[in-house]
């Protein structure tokens, strides 16, 4: 891969503290970056995939909230940074650097609290990412209109449906893309101009010339005013007293052949997240993890193939269009339409439909399970029905407004237990 003339300057420093509350109890133990997503990988693992990919040698990542199944899983899949090559990877947990009262208050102190961290790679630039959005976006070409627009900060920015844009930043921009107003998370989003449906929202991304990045987080953290927050306060600060401008995701994002439109998904809800997964079954999935250009990079966990077994009429473990990882047995179970994730067990007279397993699941036999994400390492029972009563499977799992069904195993012990 050649190695990117500005990326090659810039450190990326990823958040990842954030719980993800409207996950609910896939959230419970482990923060929403590190979710499990697409069969192999983590959430997180878009954000640190595109830097790597667009040339970025140096990446600290900023964790929180339950993060000891997030810093497992960059310690295991991210560790092949050689600082021999000028290379670093830095885990940064909330740890009252600056104050014993103090976590991170807002996404502007995750950084202001380990600026001494990256002030000491020396940096050039520096890209602020969330890691909780699934994307695929070669950050060069953000750090390029950067630099050539003379910009004091440069916000990566999308177009979304004006009723889901309240949970975003939201800005104006003039026909240079500079930005000329910028609201966080308004409960009436303004529209774009000529477009009263869609709006244009930040997607957590931003890009500074370092030593003016320092400088604006000391201004912020002497503000007695502030929340400590980038889309809060730095951002409306340098709209107002400087040159903020945007860069839209459709001059970065990273497309194969097969990939009809730019793909960008906040997988923040039980049902975005179903359907992210499940769109990933579709003969030609709008997001393309096979593009051997833009490998998704992630912990590969050391286990056999995939394996199914038995071939009689009522008993024949079989899956169509669904997606299989390595270390499941399916076995005299049927599959459609279903993702799942590594060591997976289905047993016989099984049928599992438009679901999202993640790892290490057993379902029992005769279960007939429709439109559910099970969480890791849950033991179905043997003949349980998911997917047919939606009133009987409301009283008993989480089930979403579009009618997807969590499963925890608390919620199975309770079942089994009643």
């Amino acid at each position: 891969m050649q190695e990117a003339p500005y990326a090659r300057y810039a450190m990326a420093y990823v958040l990842a503290g954030g719980r993800g509350s409207r996950l609910m109890e896939l959230t419970d133990k482990r923060a929403k970056p590190a979710v499990y997503f697409g069969g192999k990988s983590r959430i997180i693992d878009f954000a640190l995939s595109n830097a790597l990919n667009s040339g970025i040698k140096r990446i600290a990542v900023a964790t929180q909230y339950k993060a000891h199944s997030l810093i497992r899983h960059l310690q295991r899949g991210w560790s092949f940074f050689r600082t021999e090559r000028n290379e670093s990877f830095d885990i940064l947990p909330a740890s009252q650097r600056v104050a014993e009262d103090m976590w991170y208050i807002g996404t502007a102190d995750a950084v202001y609290q380990n600026a001494d961290i990256i002030e000491s790679y020396e940096p050039r630039w520096i890209i602020i990412l969330a890691g909780d959005h699934i994307y695929k976006m070669d950050y060069e070409k953000m750090l390029q209109q950067h630099v050539d627009q003379q910009a004091d900060v440069t916000v990566g920015c999308i177009e979304v449906p004006r009723h889901e844009a309240s949970g975003f930043g939201v800005m104006h921009v003039d026909e240079t893309d500079r930005i000329i107003d910028f609201i966080e998370k308004p409960k009436n989003p303004p529209a774009m101009p000529g477009k009263p449906d869609t709006a244009l929202a930040s997607m957590g991304i931003y890009v500074f010339e370092a030593n003016f990045l320092y400088e604006q987080l000391r201004r912020d953290a002497a503000d007695p005013r502030s929340s400590r927050d980038f889309g809060k306060d730095i951002i409306p600060f340098l709209v107002a007293n400087g040159k903020a401008v945007a860069h839209p995701f459709s001059r970065s994002c990273v497309r194969s052949d097969f990939e009809r439109a730019p793909y960008w998904r906040d997988v923040g809800t039980i049902d975005a997240y179903h359907a992210a997964n499940i769109d990933l079954t579709d003969v030609t999935p709008e997001l393309d993890l096979f593009d051997r250009d833009w490998p998704i990079w992630t912990y590969g966990e050391v286990v056999p193939p995939a394996k199914f077994v038995h071939d009689d009429e009522t008993r024949r473990g079989q899956a169509i269009s669904s997606l299989v990882s390595g270390g499941c047995i399916v076995s005299g179970a049927s599959l459609r339409r279903a993702l799942l994730f590594t060591g997976v067990r289905v047993n016989s007279y099984a049928h599992v439909e438009n679901s999202v397993v993640l790892p290490y699941v057993d379902i029992g036999r005769s279960a007939r399970l429709r439109k559910v994400v099970i969480d890791r390492g849950v033991r179905i029972p043997e003949g349980l029905v998911v997917g047919e009563d939606a009133a009987l499977d409301a009283s008993r799992f989480r089930r979403s407004e579009g009618g997807v069904c969590l499963i925890t195993q608390p919620m199975i012990d309770r079942l089994t237990n009643a």
